[in-house]
């Protein structure tokens, strides 16, 4: 009887104690959450708002958590009502949830650049300047049109899975958009919007997300969106991933070839005398007439027609007529970018190909590097780390991952390229109400723009649907808002598409 008193009293002991490391644990997740007040002027209007950041803890069947996810919201402040988000004129205001690409990128990039009260300062254009870098105003912050969260999915940034074996589990593409998808659903729960007209904005694998997520929360949670905004889109993979036996990006690449080949001055002078609109035409056309068809045609294609296509692929690409016949007509991205401007020792950006950099090595076979994610990736980091803990006074001392190496990514594409343009397609035709805008840049080497609208032309939906679809261009690349004039003309061509979209003035 004493030793079953001994352990009685034992587990008894060992139950308080757990209760009490919960409570601490619930007082720390308190003091984490982070509200602050502040104010911005948006089209000479004062625009006051509240950012708030936080980690939401995803749960299962159980209840027990199986991840955090760390998120900033950002809510302009609509009179009384608007505090603690639960107003009635809180809940007319659309919602805007965002997030980056990699996959394992946080959502940095659209939060500082494009999106959000503050963007990192980088020189005309959107080039490099030196550290240290800083911030400034963003004038064309979109807080003005929607309220704003944005989400930084398992891995990235401070959101962590429970147990570090289990991140695995939300690494990939239906896994993800589960997680994001009850993440939307938690907060729009939590802060009694859904009443709100509601938007997704991605970035690069973001749009494949956003994709993916719009047959998530129909499908899961019944929750119909009223736009997706995609930015420098890739939802079918097949698109932009070469190899044996897939030819397509090899065609629809060539344009943007031809792009960096005018900006960098690589083509012949009457071509370079012409607008870049015109040129591209060119371009175009070539590429999915004569340049698709040598393609099709392979070891059958005749020589004169074959010497034929040498030297208009030469003209309009900038690259030597003996590099593109060695090259069997087929120029991956990496040999492109290392060869361009070869003669000057010089490299293209692939984010952006008016970026370049010096190479060490003038006989490499593909790019060494990126020099537009040199340019930029740092400045991002450095002022985030900064912001967060400084401006939105949220404390942690766990590292922020920018960027996360997600390991192996579920595709969900076994033998097969992966695509979620018929998960969007479903969406739109389920809900003939939503509408989808589609942002690509010129120079953009990683999500060309004509492989973006060779997908959207391909979508299997009813014709008159397909005018739900924008698209809009800009001359700048994959991070298009970096560049200023482009940055202006975005945000005016997102609210355009916001107040069309939630069907207001």
């Amino acid at each position: 009887m004493v030793g079953d008193s001994k352990k009685d009293g034992k587990a008894s002991g060992g139950e308080a104690k757990e209760k009490a490391e919960a409570k601490d644990k619930k007082d720390d997740k308190v003091e984490k959450r982070s509200s602050t007040r502040h104010s911005i002027t948006l089209g000479g209007k004062k625009v006051d708002y509240t950012a708030t950041a936080d980690l939401l803890e995803l749960k299962d069947g159980e209840g027990k958590t199986t991840a955090e996810i760390f998120y900033i919201a950002y809510t302009k402040d609509v009179g009384a009502k608007a505090e603690g988000n639960n107003g009635a004129l809180v809940a007319k205001r659309p919602l805007t949830f965002s997030f980056n690409g990699g996959p394992g990128s946080s959502s940095v990039w659209m939060h500082m650049g494009l999106l959000g009260p503050k963007r990192v300062k980088l020189a005309e254009g959107g080039f490099a300047v030196a550290p240290p870098y800083e911030l400034v105003e963003n004038e064309s912050c979109l807080l003005d049109e929607t309220d704003l969260v944005f989400i930084d999915p398992v891995s990235t940034g401070y959101s962590r899975a429970a147990k570090p074996d289990d991140a695995k589990n939300f690494h990939g593409i239906n896994e993800d958009a589960r997680s994001i998808g009850e993440f939307i659903r938690s907060y729009v729960t939590k802060h009694s919007r859904w009443p709100s007209p509601k938007f997704l904005i991605g970035e690069s694998y973001g749009t494949t997300r956003a994709a993916a997520l719009s047959g998530e929360l129909l499908g899961t949670h019944r929750m119909n969106l009223n736009g997706i905004m995609l930015v420098s889109t890739v939802l079918n993979f097949q698109t932009i991933w070469g190899g044996e036996g897939n030819d397509l990006p090899h065609v629809l690449y060539l344009p943007s070839y031809a792009a960096a080949a005018w900006y960098h001055k690589k083509l012949p002078t009457d071509l370079l005398s012409k607008p870049l609109g015109e040129v591209l035409a060119e371009a175009e056309a070539f590429a999915i007439g004569p340049y698709n068809r040598a393609l099709l045609a392979g070891a059958d294609l005749p020589a004169a027609e074959r010497a034929t296509i040498v030297k208009q692929m030469a003209r309009l690409t900038g690259l030597s007529e003996g590099f593109v016949d060695a090259s069997n007509l087929r120029v991956p991205l990496s040999r492109f970018n290392a060869e361009l401007l070869r003669d000057r020792r010089l490299v293209l950006g692939r984010f952006d190909c008016r970026y370049t950099s010096g190479v060490r090595d003038p006989l490499s076979e593909g790019a060494e590097r990126d020099p537009s994610a040199d340019a930029v990736f740092s400045a991002f980091a450095s002022t985030f780390q900064d912001y967060v803990r400084n401006d939105l006074k949220f404390v942690e001392d766990r590292p922020y991952h920018i960027l996360a190496n997600v390991g192996r990514w579920n595709w969900n594409a076994e033998n097969r390229f992966a695509d979620v343009s018929g998960t969007l397609a479903e969406s739109l035709s389920t809900n003939p109400f939503l509408k989808v805008h589609v942002s690509s840049g010129y120079y953009d080497m990683a999500t060309p723009y004509f492989a973006s609208r060779y997908t959207f032309n391909h979508l299997t939906i009813p014709n008159d649907l397909f005018k739900n679809i924008t698209h809009d261009l800009y001359t700048s690349g994959h991070m298009m808002y970096l560049n200023l004039p482009d940055l202006k003309k975005q945000k005016q061509d997102l609210a355009r598409f916001i107040r069309s979209a939630a069907g207001l003035p």
